[in-house]
């Protein structure tokens, strides 16, 4: 069974190009790929995670507000039940902040130019082989 990866836009921001690049890139290394669309709200997010049983939460932000959104999906996610799925971030990130992502909750952060094989490499291996047993 192929990892599931639900990529999400919360907040504001409605520019969702990268995000689909993304989605397509995981989808096309064969990974089952939910897509949330724009203006979410984290609550919503880990809604769809648990509903749809996804392995990783995949955040695109591009509107500065990354650190917080990260923390509020993060806790969103707990409060949900689902301490299991593993949460990244990508997009418009300055290196300074990578570690305050992850101390919010991200187990990886993608910047703005990462390269896609690089990006599905590591969902991979964060997903365990893009395939995860689940009981």
């Amino acid at each position: 069974m192929p990892a599931r990866v639900l990529v999400a836009k919360p907040g504001l921001d409605g520019h969702d190009r990268g995000a689909k690049l993304v989605a397509r890139a995981l989808r096309d290394a064969g990974f089952e790929v939910i897509y949330t669309g724009i203006r979410q709200r984290p609550a919503a997010i880990a809604a769809v995670a648990v509903q749809e049983d996804v392995h990783v939460v995949g955040l695109s932000i591009l509107s500065g507000a990354h650190v917080g959104l990260t923390k509020k999906t993060a806790d969103a996610l707990r409060a949900a039940g689902a301490d299991d799925v593993v949460l990244v971030v990508g997009g418009t990130i300055p290196e300074k902040d990578v570690p305050r992502l992850e101390a919010a909750g991200a187990a990886a952060v993608y910047p703005t130019g990462t390269p896609l094989d690089a990006l599905v490499d590591s969902i991979r291996t964060l997903s365990g082989r893009g395939a995860v047993q689940r009981s």
